[in-house]
């Protein structure tokens, strides 16, 4: 599978560019999914956020980018309908756009799903992922951010070797400084982004694309 991970979304050129450049082919004649999993675990997020999302006004408008064809998948709903019905719309799409929220409720909903049983058989498959949609990849979140009660700990799947400390200096809380305290309790390396930063993930090759502010904070 091959990686966009974000904090904000499609926010400014560059990131489009490394979108594109992950399809291979123009965003026109690309088919996406989105999954909006991750907003129904954020205390803070609120039904009306799943509309904002899927209506382009969140997440740097991913969902408003001109793609041939888009829809849903809701992973809370795929236990109940089969795998031989949902798995055929997953392959046959170019993209994921996994919405932010709270990352270990998404972590346990793409278990309980199969879709995470899944992923490695996607290999020409392009994962957009915002905030949450991309700490879920991780190996581990920090518990500063699990907000879900019933997450059993921190961790996420583990598909990068890398964590992520998302939305630098666009919440008080963000700070450098913060994401320094955060990355002491996280084993192994750590990009903290802003909103305006993406991570191109290929094969072996692992890219900063940015118009903004990122460091790489090692253990």
């Amino acid at each position: 599978m091959k990686l966009l991970l974000t904090s904000g979304g499609i926010t400014n050129s560059s990131i489009k560019d490394a979108l594109v450049r992950l399809l291979g082919k123009p965003i026109n004649e690309s088919t996406a999914l989105c999954v909006p999993t991750a907003l129904w675990g954020a205390p803070r997020s609120g039904p009306v956020s799943v509309p904002q999302l899927l209506h382009g006004r969140a997440w740097g408008g991913l969902t408003s980018l001109e793609w041939t064809s888009l829809g849903v998948l809701e992973l809370t709903a795929l236990p109940t309908i089969g795998e031989d019905v949902w798995v055929p719309w997953v392959r046959d799409a170019d993209v994921l756009l996994v919405a932010g929220g709270e990352a270990t409720y998404l972590c346990h909903w793409m278990r309980q799903s199969g879709l995470a049983d899944l992923i490695p058989s996607l290999t020409d498959t392009v994962w957009v992922g915002v905030s949450a949609g991309s700490l879920v990849l991780t190996p581990r979140v920090g518990d500063g951010f699990v907000e879900w009660r019933s997450a059993p700990d921190d961790r996420g799947l583990g598909i990068v070797d890398f964590s992520i400390f998302p939305h630098l200096d666009v919440f008080p809380e963000n700070t450098l400084a913060e994401a320094e305290r955060w990355s002491a309790g996280i084993d192994g390396p750590a990009y903290v982004i802003d909103d305006q930063t993406a991570i191109s993930v290929n094969g072996g090759s692992v890219d900063v694309v940015s118009k903004g502010r990122w460091t790489l904070l090692s253990p």
